[in-house]
């Protein structure tokens, strides 16, 4: 009976906190194999038998339900005052998105690493990448990233963070690839400018929106038409830079 409440009080903590839920992370596992090499594509497939990006960007949501696994929870955010440096703060000692993502790429490039450990960090890769895109991601943490700030979705109860991670995605009733596809076109000069930077610089993008998205609404507010009128273009953006920028870092693994 303990072990059965231990579980379920984890499972509720966890629904709370998860970015861009199922479609936003396949979107941005699907965009990444737009862009990756053909050599990249070949040594991926070997690695995931098979398996495409878009089927194992929620690996690291999935397994947030095995208490085996409670080490990378902190590996989805990273909360730091607006206008602080990243270095300057205090840190989780469990890590953060950021490390997470560099121990990732450490992971998988070492060739002392088995073939399943390689596997496994990059099913969180891909994952991590997409959560840092979701600009509540470096929100604030009173709150947890806009969880605390509860609002109306139409007419159902929410809250800041879920409206971003799900909300406003699941209102155009779209797949995965369907978003994908219809996701703003992109020419190779704009795609170089959004693979410029650090993992770093594309921390403080995130955190610079995630700003704006505080500003946008107040606990108690409803929201609906307007509100994914004025936003939605700024949700689809984010998953597009995540994917592309994905595709760097992984061309960057496995040149």
């Amino acid at each position: 009976m303990k072990n059965k409440l231990i579980l379920f009080l984890l499972c509720i903590h966890i629904n709370v906190v998860q970015a861009w839920g199922t479609t936003g992370h396949r979107v941005v596992g699907e965009i990444a194999s737009q862009h990756i090499s053909n050599k990249t594509k070949r040594k991926i497939a070997k690695l995931l038998e098979g398996e495409s990006l878009a089927s194992v960007s929620t690996f690291a949501d999935e397994i947030k339900s095995d208490p085996r696994y409670r080490n990378f929870y902190s590996w989805h955010y990273v909360n730091f005052d607006f206008g602080e440096k990243y270095d300057s703060r205090k840190r989780d000692p469990k890590g953060d998105i950021i490390f997470g993502i560099q121990e990732c790429i450490k992971v998988i490039k070492d060739e002392k690493s088995s073939k399943e450990n390689k596997a496994f960090y990059l099913k969180l890769l891909i994952h991590l990448v997409g959560d840092l895109h979701q600009p509540l991601h470096t929100g604030r943490t009173e709150d947890r990233g806009g969880n605390d700030i509860n609002v109306n979705w139409f007419k159902d109860k929410s809250n800041l963070h879920k409206v971003w991670d799900e909300d406003m995605i699941n209102y155009h009733n779209m797949s995965y690839t369907e978003l994908a596809s219809n996701l703003p076109r992109t020419d190779k000069k704009s795609i170089r400018s959004i693979q410029k930077g650090t993992i770093l610089d594309w921390t403080y993008e995130s955190q610079k929106l995630a700003q704006k998205i505080y500003a946008s609404a107040e606990t108690g507010d409803s929201l609906g038409y307007k509100y994914n009128y004025n936003h939605f273009s700024i949700v689809e953006t984010q998953l597009q830079k995540g994917g592309i920028r994905l595709a760097r870092l992984l061309d960057d693994i496995f040149k």
